[in-house]
């Protein structure tokens, strides 16, 4: 299979390894700057770089797939553009700005009969899979409530670049972290959302003592988006989720989790490994909540700890996916139900209202 990237990002870099995990071959690298893509092709071995999709997929007519790791708000229309050639498609997360945008992208998909799968990788992680084995099997009976949570206490991206201007990220915290929506939402069988309440934040943008470590370069754009959401969405089978995301907030230190609450048994899984500007930030847990025999008991779930977060994990199974050697981990209709839920948290925020779907 062969593989080409647009995007010479970090993300991509997970995306490169993943692909090769599984045999494929990465054949080029696109990126509008031209020095980034050429580092990229050395470090990665890949031999021909491009300023654009478009530009690749002529020099390339062969590829069977393009991965796609820029900024969000390209990611609708480069994805359209690779689906409407014939290729598959694996696009880093938030598969676009909003529902609309991947609407047309699930149209381009189902038209060419071409796979989309996203970038959302912690479905991919050990203690993940190893959780969702037990619902599945159902040890925890229905998924009545959960908790989605990714807080930071000083992790702002940078300031004035991609990352802070609406019309190039779509949003700030939730659309950023929306990693433990997803991984609620899968736990849960993505029920249909009925209901979204939610209020934002914006306290702290610009202040650099509330900016995160991780090299990403300030710009000179606009910083008009949120830094901290709560939220409360209610699903048409009467059950909730309860969501916190923040890069921004007077949180103890930073929290990557999924708690949730069945019928049978609850469970919570929890796991970061890096640093958020005010910590190390290193925590594990992977644990069922349950009764026995009379006795309330925590049962840990021991897995191996994967440092990438299933990013590596997850391109790999997109290959997969395509050979038909495992199904693919997330689908186009999933990721539907995530984004009208998150336009609707920015709504709602928006109009001070609840907002029904």
């Amino acid at each position: 299979m062969n593989i080409g990237i647009v995007g010479a990002g970090a993300m991509a870099a997970y995306h490169v390894k993943g692909f090769k995990r599984a045999g494929a071959s990465v054949l080029a690298v696109a990126d509008f700057n031209k020095e980034k893509a050429e580092s990229f092709g050395r470090e990665f071995g890949i031999k021909k770089t491009c300023k654009t999709l478009e530009e690749m997929l002529q020099t390339f007519p062969e590829l069977d797939a393009v991965s796609i790791a820029t900024p969000n708000k390209f990611h609708a229309s480069l994805a359209i553009e690779a689906l409407e050639k014939g290729k598959h498609v694996y696009c880093e997360k938030p598969p676009a700005r909003n529902a609309k945008e991947l609407q047309g992208m699930i149209h381009a998909a189902e038209n060419a009969k071409k796979i989309l799968m996203f970038g959302f990788n912690n479905r991919a992680r050990p203690e993940a899979q190893a959780m969702a084995t037990y619902i599945r099997e159902g040890v925890t009976g229905r998924i009545n409530s959960a908790q989605a949570t990714w807080i930071r206490r000083a992790g702002i991206p940078g300031f004035g670049g991609w990352f802070t201007d609406k019309e190039l990220a779509g949003g700030g915290a939730v659309i950023d972290l929306l990693h433990m929506i997803d991984l609620a939402l899968y736990f849960m069988g993505h029920p249909e959302p009925r209901q979204v309440l939610a209020v934002t934040f914006n306290d702290f943008m610009g202040n650099p003592h509330f900016k995160g470590p991780w090299g990403v370069a300030d710009g000179t754009g606009k910083m008009n988006v949120e830094t901290a959401c709560h939220a409360m969405v209610t699903f048409q089978d009467g059950r909730c989720l309860l969501i916190r995301n923040s890069w921004a907030e007077m949180n103890e230190r930073e929290e990557v989790s999924v708690t949730f609450q069945g019928a049978k048994a609850g469970g919570v899984v929890e796991g970061l490994f890096g640093r958020d500007g005010y910590d190390e930030t290193i925590m594990y847990r992977n644990c069922l909540f349950t009764e026995e025999f009379g006795r309330q008991v925590n049962r840990e779930i021991i897995t191996e700890r994967d440092e990438t977060m299933g990013r590596i994990a997850n391109a790999e199974n997109f290959v997969q996916g395509i050979t038909g050697e495992a199904d693919v981990l997330n689908t186009p209709s999933e990721a539907l139900v995530l984004m009208r839920i998150i336009d609707a948290i920015y709504e709602s925020a928006r109009t001070s209202r609840c907002i029904s779907l």
